[in-house]
């Protein structure tokens, strides 16, 4: 290869990713009251008992699935379900309870650690605020987005895979980063279904509208989807 097609090859323009165009708010409106309809009121499918132990398995579950981490906290959680139980027990303990949990270890350095600044900086307690929540370790914007939702009931769209495929592909908020989708989400979102839309996000992504086949047959949005991924007239 020339010095000169060396130099072009470099300079090269990156492909740009095209978004969809966003839907309507009428569009919008009509996606989640279907949603609602279906389901009225969506959980997550973390266990959990209290803010702690919810903070605790949105942690463990980062590359890891609800189900994995629920059989690995079912018995952690009956013995430890406060900071200062969770830091008696001590990291080697708490390692062995979520070994089978994908970073095992470095999820149960960073339980350790959280449950050390809970009980220094927020006497024991789970504070309420994203800054707090991201100052603790293993928590980041998802994480934070995810306990003040359910902990808390704020409105926040936690954004994870699922999220952001439904969210492109239904044109709710069309991004090319999950933040991009989260923020777009809080503009697109009508205010009466904010509590609720991540969950019913999350659950449609997981059983229905799925990465490499969606069950487009079978959902309930078929009319409304115009994705290039749809597999059914």
């Amino acid at each position: 290869m020339t010095q000169e097609n060396s130099r072009q090859r470099r300079a090269a323009p990156k492909a740009r990713i095209t978004l969809p165009r966003a839907r309507s708010t009428a569009g919008i409106r009509e996606i989640f009251t279907r949603f609602q309809t279906a389901n009225p009121e969506p959980k997550g499918e973390l266990d959990y008992v209290n803010a702690f132990t919810l903070l605790v398995a949105v942690v463990l579950s980062a590359q890891a699935t609800d189900v994995g981490v629920n059989k690995a906290t079912r018995k952690l959680f009956e013995i430890a379900d406060t900071p200062q139980k969770m830091l008696a027990l001590g990291e080697d303990v708490v390692r062995e309870h979520v070994r089978t949990i994908g970073l095992f270890r470095t999820k149960a350095k960073n339980v350790i650690a959280l449950c050390v600044k809970l009980i220094a900086e927020f006497g024991g307690e789970v504070p309420t605020t994203r800054a707090e929540l991201e100052s603790l370790p293993g928590v980041g914007r998802k994480t934070a987005n995810v306990v003040l939702n359910i902990a808390f009931g704020e409105i926040t769209h936690a954004v994870d895979t699922h999220v952001f495929r439904v969210a492109n592909r239904l044109r709710i908020a069309p991004g090319k980063n999950v933040l991009e989708v989260e923020l777009g989400l809080e503009k697109a979102v009508p205010p009466e279904f904010g509590r609720h839309a991540h969950h019913w996000l999350i659950l449609h992504g997981r059983y229905t509208c799925k990465a490499l086949r969606p069950e487009c047959e079978r959902c309930l949005l078929n009319d409304l989807c115009d994705s290039p991924d749809k597999r059914v007239a």
